[in-house]
């Protein structure tokens, strides 16, 4: 599973021009699902979510998490994450989970979250989104859990 990560001062995710989620000060994470993945990794993903310290202390180092600052989540997720862009101009998903497989997965990643930090928003699984962001740093990091980083 993997999840990249975004330091946002606001983040927002619409589909047909209607929100779904928004956050403030917070991570905006793009998710893909592969095929090996299942419930073990999104937990361990999301642990790595909530306790990555990508935020600011007093001293300006990146000393903080999201479980310490208490900012906005915003899960998104994205299948051409996992893409094969090794070779060729095309890239190959052959490693990405079935949607049916993703999309219960990115569903589990959604419930656990909410039930351990109290402000989650998200995306809609297999929807055309339209994401808009204000990258704070900027600060971006690639997570992955569970499988090798191409």
């Amino acid at each position: 599973m993997i999840g990249l990560l975004q330091r946002v001062s606001s983040a927002s995710v619409a589909v047909g021009g209607e929100f779904t989620g928004q956050i403030g000060s917070g991570l905006l994470v793009l998710v893909g699902v592969e095929k090996q993945d299942d419930e073990t990794t999104a937990r361990r993903l999301l642990e790595r979510i909530l306790t990555y310290r990508v935020f600011p202390d007093e001293q300006g180092k990146m000393n903080r998490s999201l479980a310490d600052t208490g900012g906005g989540l915003l899960l998104v997720p994205q299948f051409t994450l996992v893409a094969d862009t090794r070779k060729g101009t095309r890239p190959s998903f052959s490693s990405a989970a079935a949607p049916e497989h993703g999309a219960k997965l990115f569903g589990y990643l959604l419930e656990i979250a909410r039930e351990r930090h109290p402000l989650v928003a998200s995306g809609v699984f297999g929807a055309d989104m339209q994401v808009s962001l204000v990258n704070d740093g900027p600060v971006t990091f690639w997570l992955q859990v569970g499988g090798e980083k191409p």
